[in-house]
């Protein structure tokens, strides 16, 4: 299994984190993306990157801190996209729940991050709350402008390495098919194992060609660990309540969405084998 989002850089993992990383490894998580929210914490994940070779960053701001983000801020992340292991552009988007940024601002910020990703040929990794349409209007107007991001060597209309993941996506088995339309995947945490959880219908509707597992650590942890500390070591969960939804074994959820994560962001991961940490 691969975590696709996990914000290993945060404070509730430093008393035990290689012991968390060990519990990972030990259920069968060959590889852990880590987003940043802000360039700190961009930078921790790509240290984190630099040190693990199972761990791969992603840099970016993410839309709580785009109120306080300047130019010389987004220029930073531009710089940190070169960096060894740095995988995608992200955690980026818009959150229109919290509004913890003026929404305009969030916008300006999710559009310059998105531009970067064009020019650097990364994925995203996007992040929305109640602005799923508002995200949608963006990505699709960038990539009217810039046909060309991410599509593969003989021209493919949709890209086929992935133009980025929408992160723990509550939104409609009508938005993701566009989504996937666009070459984009969505992922999903903890919310999937929640009592009457609006994304189970939306699962058994789209099946897991274009979906990612994820875990969002610290944050969302699963049934039955909700309201604890979320780690990479509750995946399998997730990985065996989508399986449930579909039909299907734990183990081709974890074949296929690793499948979708290693394409995605160009892993050398070899999931076959123990990796590790």
């Amino acid at each position: 299994m691969i975590d696709s989002h996990a914000h290993l850089f945060y404070g509730d993992f430093r008393a035990d984190f290689e012991q968390m990383l060990e519990r990972a490894r030990m259920v069968g998580v060959r590889a852990i993306v880590v987003p940043g929210t802000n360039v700190q914490a961009s930078r921790e994940a790509v240290d984190l990157s630099a040190r693990y070779p199972s761990i791969f960053a992603c840099v970016g701001i993410h839309p709580h801190e785009a109120g306080a983000a300047s130019d010389a801020d987004v220029e930073s992340i531009r710089d940190l996209t070169v960096a060894p292991g740095v995988v995608a552009v992200g955690e980026i988007g818009l959150d229109f729940h919290y509004d913890l940024s003026p929404r305009t601002r969030q916008q300006e910020i999710f559009h310059r991050q998105v531009l970067l990703a064009v020019e650097k040929d990364l994925p995203i990794v996007v992040h929305t709350r109640e602005s799923i349409p508002e995200a949608l209007d963006i990505v699709r107007s960038i990539i009217g402008d810039h046909p060309d991001w991410r599509v593969g060597q003989a021209g493919e209309k949709v890209a086929k390495r992935g133009r980025g993941v929408f992160h723990c996506f509550t939104g409609s088995a009508e938005q993701a098919r566009e989504l996937f339309s666009m070459g984009f995947l969505v992922s999903y945490p903890g919310i999937v194992t929640f009592k009457n959880s609006p994304v189970v219908p939306v699962i058994r509707e789209i099946g897991l060609e274009n979906i990612l597992i994820e875990t969002d650590s610290p944050y969302l942890a699963p049934v039955p660990h909700r309201g604890k500390r979320n780690e990479p070591s509750h995946l399998p969960v997730i990985a065996g309540r989508i399986a449930e939804i579909l039909g299907t074994s734990p183990s081709e959820v974890a074949r296929r969405t690793s499948e979708n994560a290693i394409r995605l962001f160009a892993l050398n991961v070899n999931v076959g084998t123990a990796q590790h940490f």
